[in-house]
């Protein structure tokens, strides 16, 4: 039986790859959604096409009760045993303008859906003595960008949280990574950076690709990747 993947934000650019990475890689696929369902469906229909494994699962992860319910019908068929946590927003404001509204959005999809999801599937995963959680987090966390207090702070906790939840989980065959991504290629970045500015921030002069990030998350959610844990690995074109 392959193994189950669970992609949350699955149906964004970045997620939309790693999904199909992932159902490449011979992983069954679930991806999950809040509001783009039918764009998730469409996905999930692309991968089955091509000869993958993919069923999409809606529920919101700031929502506790929600999460936990939905999880708890997925898990009855087995562990999820590939977590990728991708679930993000961002809405940006320099810090005297940011109002505590744009704060707690934004910390509640990165942060406390990281919590809402990664506490639900942690049991079954320790059981199987095999795993892999990969949260995708972003280069503003480490060095910080105008405009994005909240989005930084976020992604920076994951940071810190994931190389906790390593400590806590190496004896059991469990890794917990953390891929940064630089200035990457997708719809939500398009109408943030203007080409030139791109070639003037990123020192191999483009953007990243979406599936340049899949890659290397499909590494960490491979066997390949059994030593390496608790790891800020950054995808960013050379951006220090």
């Amino acid at each position: 039986m392959p193994k189950r993947a669970l992609i949350t934000g699955g149906s964004g650019g970045i997620g939309a790859a790693i999904c199909k990475k992932l159902a490449a890689d011979g992983l069954q696929v679930i991806i999950h959604t809040h509001r783009n369902q039918v764009k998730a469906q469409a996905l999930a229909d692309s991968i089955i096409a091509a000869g993958g494994d993919a069923a999409v699962l809606a529920f919101d992860v700031t929502d506790a009760q929600a999460t936990a319910l939905a999880l708890q019908d997925l898990l009855e068929a087995g562990p999820i045993q590939v977590l990728v946590n991708n679930a993000g927003i961002h809405d940006d404001a320099v810090f005297p303008a940011l109002g505590a509204r744009q704060w707690q959005d934004v910390i509640d999809v990165s942060l406390n859906g990281f919590f809402h999801v990664t506490q639900a599937v942690l049991m079954p995963m320790i059981r199987t003595r095999w795993g892999r959680i990969i949260n995708i987090t972003s280069v503003a966390a480490l060095t910080g960008n105008r405009g994005q207090v909240n989005y930084s702070a976020a992604k920076g906790a994951l940071h810190a949280a994931t190389k906790s939840l390593a400590l806590e989980v190496a004896n059991r065959g469990i890794t917990v990574n953390a891929v940064a991504p630089g200035i990457i290629a997708t719809e939500m970045s398009a109408n943030a950076f203007a080409t030139d500015a791109i070639a003037q921030m990123v020192p191999m002069k483009r953007a990243g690709r979406p599936e340049e990030v899949a890659d290397l998350v499909g590494f960490l959610a491979s066997e390949k990747s059994a030593y390496i844990s608790g790891q800020i690995i950054s995808i960013n074109g050379a951006m220090t």
